[in-house]
């Protein structure tokens, strides 16, 4: 029975190194650290299988093996501890705001140098264990002794975990208590009863629960950072439309309204409230490029010259060179450089046709004529509702996409009062 959880368990540590090692929410000192705290228990489960099965054999071979699979074993526990102390020491100076290692831990360090040392010596005077000429292991007097280098250094951890809880995350405070506590209370039951999987097998038993908290815990370090991008980009996003509207008079709120209406009619055309969020923040930044357009010519009363709209129809381009910076939001210059293609091909600055052109683009043309119409410029005032539903209605399939046009015409229709205007 006991063969077969011991090959049962190591077949799980084999597992978890693999996952362990496919994952990519955790850093590589975290990876590394899990990988050895799951590695140590495996081969302190095959040592201590090797010196069962060898236990007695006579001869020198079996001499070898035993005493050097139980000595490994000794080692190994003493091991398991020292990299769970590195694996919490990580976390509270990477994810804790510990600018200093806590002293707890680095006393953790010195006992478990000092049993390490003692292991030694104690092979030398067998002080805990010695074997006859049989190669018989036989527990000494000093056999506690074996236990207390462990035992105080797991104690120190647990001292450390519960002082610094406020440093850290909720998700790892428990798995990090029942790993220390676990081995405490296996290791008395093991004092008594020599069943040589029981330490070893909870062991293990912690390290997957703990690799399962914190891959929980990494993911929502990661939706977290993720986040605090998205509010980032928003912001930053808001606060260059209006740096750009502001560049017109006449075009106050500009921005605002067209990624507005770009929403309603991605609601309607059933985009999801992602897609949603992503359209409006590209909307918003859809004229970004007419930062270097001079403001003479933006804010000209009468007609632009041949020369100054070829200027104006530099503005896609621009725009989209300035948002292919934004390496967090690589779509942003979508609707800055196609926001002016038309459906029939002869729009600017790249003569797209039908759906070559983005979709969020053709929603944003859609949007953007109907703001164009439907507010005050420095030559007209906002033109009257059926003029504008006119203009959508022999645009379609020409100048725009037919779905998003006969959208925004829906949309007119409903809004009896003209409420989608400039305010």
């Amino acid at each position: 029975m006991e063969i077969i959880i011991t090959y049962s368990l190591v077949g799980v540590c084999v597992v978890l190194m693999i996952l362990i090692n496919v994952t990519d929410s955790m850093t590589k000192k975290r990876k590394r650290l899990l990988f050895l705290m799951t590695l140590a228990p495996m081969l302190l489960m095959i040592a201590d299988r090797l010196a069962y099965n060898f236990n007695g054999t006579p001869g020198p071979t079996g001499g070898f093996i035993v005493r050097s699979s139980k000595f490994l074993a000794y080692g190994l526990n003493l091991t398991i501890i020292f990299v769970f102390s590195q694996y919490l020491k990580d976390i509270l100076l990477t994810e804790g705001g510990l600018k200093t290692l806590p002293k707890s831990l680095k006393n953790v360090e010195y006992i478990l140098m000092a049993g390490a040392l003692m292991l030694v010596i104690s092979q030398i005077f067998g002080i805990y264990y010695i074997y006859d000429e049989n190669n018989v292991y036989k527990r000494q007097p000093g056999y506690p002794g074996s236990y207390i280098f462990a035992f105080m250094a797991l104690i120190i951890l647990i001292y450390t975990i519960i002082r610094h809880r406020k440093n850290l995350r909720k998700r790892l405070f428990v798995p990090l208590l029942l790993f220390t506590g676990m081995p405490i209370i296996t290791s008395m039951v093991h004092f008594f009863i020599h069943w040589y999987t029981l330490t070893s097998g909870s062991i293990v038993a912690m390290t997957v629960l703990l690799y399962c908290f914190s891959i929980l815990d990494a993911n929502e370090i990661v939706r977290t950072a993720n986040e605090k991008d998205r509010i980032m980009v928003s912001q930053t996003t808001s606060a260059l439309a209006e740096a750009i509207d502001a560049k017109d008079s006449y075009t106050n709120g500009h921005s605002r309204r067209v990624a507005e209406y770009s929403v309603m009619i991605a609601k309607r055309a059933g985009k999801s409230e992602t897609e949603c969020d992503e359209i409006y923040l590209i909307a918003q930044l859809h004229d970004v490029g007419k930062i270097g357009i001079p403001d003479a010519i933006i804010n000209k009363a009468g007609k632009l010259t041949d020369a100054e709209f070829g200027i104006i129809k530099t503005h896609p381009v621009v725009g989209s060179e300035i948002l292919s910076k934004i390496d967090i939001a690589p779509n942003l210059g979508v609707g800055a450089r196609w926001h002016h293609e038309r459906y029939d091909g002869k729009g600017y600055p790249d003569g797209l046709k039908g759906e070559e052109i983005p979709e969020i683009a053709r929603i944003i043309a859609v949007a953007d004529s109907y703001d164009a119409m439907a507010s005050k410029r420095s030559y007209r005032d906002a033109l009257p509702q059926y003029k504008i539903r006119s203009e959508f209605q022999e645009g379609i399939g020409t100048q725009f996409d037919p779905k998003f046009a006969k959208i925004m015409i829906e949309i007119i229709n409903e809004d009896v009062d003209y409420q989608l205007r400039e305010n």
